[in-house]
């Protein structure tokens, strides 16, 4: 195993869509807080380095479904996986090592992240207004988040040796999940009442109109399916961790790490019984 960590990790260092990744989010990062700043400068507003702190989770996702299934399909297109059993490493083995090497590189790009807020945003914006503890909180969740994005995405690309193929499903479930957080949120946010209003029409005439229920508010049974559902979808994680509308943290960190042990468990089980060409 270890040999194995020794080699992924060593081409890691040598991966450049790694680094790209890592580049895009230290770069987006700077220009998040660059922009929060100049909008300081030019309206007087206050806007503190809180607002940017979780807006890199809507792209982890995506960045983590590029990474994992060109790092890890790269190998099967080599033949290395292969070469990897013939010389006596178990399947569990060479699993285990992609799924570390993917899970540190997932952390490594929201660090690159934090580290350009942090380093650009505190002299430019100051430090953090809410409660260093909650700050630590939300980013053990995204980080959570990243740890689930990353098993899933590996457990694709080990189970299908077609890179291309693992790429687009990988990229096009993640855009999937996080459209579905985004029509969650939206689901869940609808008023349960409209309230009444009045105007005046062509004639002059003042009409009111009474406050009506909303046919589209979500009750009882739907409503805690959509809650769930809310808070166990990665899509609805980073959804809720950009938004920093966060109700509960430790059940976010208890579903991704269901997802992270499942997918795991799955991947493992179906990659021992893989035909490897």
């Amino acid at each position: 195993m270890s040999k194995l960590l020794s080699a992924n990790f060593d081409r890691l260092k040598r991966s450049k869509i790694f680094w790209i990744c890592m580049a895009f989010l230290f770069a987006f990062g700077s220009f998040t807080v660059l922009t929060y700043y100049m909008t300081v400068r030019k309206y007087g507003f206050p806007i503190y380095l809180d607002n940017s702190l979780m807006i890199y989770t809507t792209f982890i996702g995506v960045l983590l479904a590029v990474f994992c299934s060109l790092f890890v399909g790269t190998e099967y297109s080599d033949g290395t996986i292969r070469n990897k059993l013939i010389v006596g490493h178990s399947r569990i083995s060479v699993y285990l090592s992609y799924l570390v090497v993917c899970v540190v590189a997932g952390l490594l790009m929201c660090l690159a992240y934090l580290a350009s807020i942090l380093a650009i945003g505190i002299p430019l914006l100051g430090f953090f207004q809410m409660d260093l503890k909650w700050v630590c909180i939300l980013t053990l969740t995204a980080f959570s988040l990243s740890i689930a994005f990353s098993a899933l995405f590996t457990m694709l690309a080990l189970l299908n040796q077609s890179k291309a193929l693992v790429a687009v499903l990988s990229i096009l479930g993640a855009f999937l999940l996080l459209f579905a957080g985004t029509y969650i949120y939206a689901r869940l946010n609808e008023p349960e009442i409209f309230e009444g209003y009045s105007y005046t029409d062509d004639t002059g005439e003042t009409i009111t109109e009474e406050a009506q229920p909303n046919p589209n508010y979500l009750r009882g049974t739907q409503r805690r399916i959509y809650e769930f559902l809310y808070d166990f979808l990665p899509g609805g994680q980073a959804t809720q961790l950009s938004n920093q509308s966060v109700e509960h943290p430790w059940r976010l960190i208890l579903y991704s790490s269901v997802i992270t042990v499942s997918t795991t468990g799955l991947g493992i089980l179906f990659f021992r019984r893989k035909d490897l060409k």
